[in-house]
């Protein structure tokens, strides 16, 4: 497992579709900027209800979530997502949190974005085998 801090970007895919549909203009893209926890044994992506509501998702669905202290909870999942990271980015969904809980950054949106963290160095950053751009497999 590894785990470290990075700062990133959410946006509002469907505010995106709006606007290239040319039915928002682009500074009513909803976009929430900050730094988040980056754990790569945690699955997916988590939010918190200030992210959902500065985002402006809708309501997802209650899915039963085991939580890192053992316990399990209905925790909602909601999709329409874009993450960025640096010049990186891609589309995913998320679980929401309570209140202002830290946001996490799993292993789903990290294969995304062909991501890694480097322990020694405590940081995300680019895959060293595609600095210039994602490889992803589909074999």
């Amino acid at each position: 497992m590894g785990l470290t801090y990075a700062t990133i970007e959410l946006t509002n895919q469907f505010d995106e579709y709006k606007f290239g549909e040319g039915e928002i203009t682009q500074d009513k893209i909803r976009r929430w900027n900050g730094e988040c926890m980056v754990d790569t044994g945690a699955v997916r992506m988590a939010i918190n209800e200030e992210i959902k509501e500065k985002l402006g998702l809708k309501q997802g669905q209650l899915l039963t979530v085991a939580m890192a202290d053992g316990s399990t909870r209905a925790i909602e999942m909601l999709g329409g997502i874009k993450v960025r990271f640096g010049n990186r980015s891609c589309y995913t969904d998320a679980f929401v949190l309570p209140g202002n809980t830290e946001p996490l950054l799993g292993a789903i949106p990290l294969e995304g974005m062909d991501l890694v963290v480097i322990p020694s160095e405590n940081r995300l950053e680019y895959n060293p085998g595609h600095p210039d751009g994602g490889l992803f497999s589909l074999k």
